[in-house]
């Protein structure tokens, strides 16, 4: 397997090396040359297979030349063998042909474990196999840091920075992050939001230098990996709802279109997807797209979503690519149009091949809790804010009551006790056994300035287990 960037211009690289590089040379991101497409027959020979296994049969085409299958069949039952739940990814029914896809019995509470458990291993795998040795910069509005931090922790090779928008994130995020210490780990609260942490990783990447010769490894969804992972859920979703001999949709909580841009590669995989949903918060970037043709910067708003209070979604370029025909010019063209005047629009034709599948809704706070209280109501069910923005679109947006429509649950309602306090569920919110003291853990933090040559010097200074790189 081969792959290529979305701007044209880099080096095509196999799986092994786009695992430690992340970002493309040119600035794009990493797709696969040519998709896997598996038959109906095949899909429907899954149906039962433990998690671990169907993963294996989903991501065996990605990794082929690079990882023995005995090797990575191992690594995938590590990797899922920590979750909490048997199933892994549950089912849970809302109504009659209305589920939530359990995606937070992972150690951090969070599908972002799904695909970082498994980075945490690849790397370690990898680097053991070519006595590396590399520094991760990552930037997370929530989520993705304690699951990168918790995925690489164990990690020999790796010293792992983690940027969060300093008092935009919830305080169980926060503590998930602050209060794993090792030699290896750094937390960076930076005065900014999101998508400044971003901005300081993408240009780490394009130069590297402060690094003084040590390689930068992305863990944000820019790495293909992450994206490889989150696929199989989508094929496990659709298995236990008698796929694939029916189809099935998806509502995605998304700020960074990392996850629903898995779901559009399931479906070019073969996997029948009816409609997928792109669920959003008042920072609604991808919705003013979707909905519109505007895909244009706007000022970005705190909310009780906060993983999804992101103005600008990095992975978008994927499916840009694609709806442009792969033409690694026209996206380089569009991304400095996006970077000089801060938004553009795509051809009709373009857009409309988007509108095919993909539906779209933002939904405030006050709907927000709205949704929460009522699911709660009916159902007893307790929904995090960002699957209850997923409940809501999914409601509002569903083209078919006959299709079966999945609601990627994707995390766990106790770090976000703020939303279910605001929806007035009187519920007690208890944390899991194995984070019970997490309040009562000692944190420890860096707060630096929105500056990325002081966040690379802290970088360069605190590298290599404490040592200067």
């Amino acid at each position: 397997m081969r792959y290529i960037s979305t701007r044209g211009q880099a080096p095509a690289l196999n799986f092994e090396d786009v695992l430690l590089a992340g970002l493309a040379t040119d600035g794009g991101l990493y797709v696969p040359e040519n998709l896997p497409r598996f038959t109906q027959e095949e899909i429907a020979s899954w149906a039962g297979l433990p998690y671990h296994e169907l993963a294996f049969r989903v991501m065996r085409p990605f990794v082929t030349g690079s990882i023995p299958d005995a090797d990575f069949k191992k690594i995938l039952e590590e990797t899922y063998g920590v979750f909490s739940h048997n199933a892994v990814a549950p089912l849970r029914q809302l109504n009659g042909n209305e589920w939530v896809l359990e995606l937070f019995h992972g150690p951090t509470l969070a599908f972002k474990d799904f695909a970082l458990q498994l980075l945490g291993r690849l790397l370690d795998y990898v680097l053991e196999k070519r006595g590396e040795r590399v520094v991760i910069v990552g930037a997370t509005s929530g989520d993705t840091g304690s699951a990168a931090i918790e995925g690489c922790k164990h990690c020999e090779n790796v010293d792992i920075f983690i940027l969060h928008p300093h008092n935009r994130v919830s305080e169980v995020q926060r503590r998930q992050m602050t209060t794993l210490f090792g030699e290896n780990i750094h937390n960076i609260a930076i005065e900014g939001n999101f998508d400044d942490c971003q901005e300081m990783v993408k240009a780490s990447f394009a130069d590297q230098s402060f690094l003084k010769g040590t390689r930068l490894v992305a863990v944000n969804s820019i790495n293909w990996a992450r994206i490889m992972a989150q696929i199989v859920y989508y094929f496990h979703a659709s298995l236990q709802l008698g796929g694939p001999a029916r189809s099935v949709s998806f509502s995605v909580p998304t700020g960074n279109f990392g996850d629903i841009f898995a779901g559009y590669l399931a479906r070019n995989m073969g996997l029948p997807i009816n409609q997928l949903i792109v669920a959003t918060n008042r920072n609604d970037i991808l919705h003013r797209f979707m909905s519109g043709n505007q895909y244009v910067k706007e000022t970005l708003h705190a909310t009780l979503s906060p993983s999804m209070d992101i103005m600008v979604s990095s992975n978008f370029e994927r499916l840009l690519f694609d709806l442009h025909g792969r033409n690694g010019a026209a996206i380089a063209g569009l991304m400095d149009s996006f970077k000089q005047g801060g938004g553009f629009s795509v051809e009709q034709e373009r857009w409309t091949e988007a509108r095919k599948l993909f539906d779209s809704l933002a939904v405030d706070d006050a709907q927000t809790c709205e949704t929460i209280a009522e699911v709660y109501e009916q159902t007893g069910e307790l929904l995090d804010p960002h699957t209850a923005i997923g409940v809501k679109a999914a409601r509002e947006c569903r083209r078919s009551l006959d299709i079966p429509m999945v609601i990627l649950g994707t995390a766990h309602p106790v770090k976000f006790p703020d939303a279910v306090q605001k929806a007035g569920v009187g519920k007690a919110l208890e944390l899991p056994t194995h984070l019970s003291d997490l309040f009562e853990r000692d944190e420890r933090c860096t707060v630096l300035p929105n500056d990325l040559k002081a966040v690379q010097a802290f970088v360069s200074q605190h590298g290599n287990r404490g040592k200067p790189l």
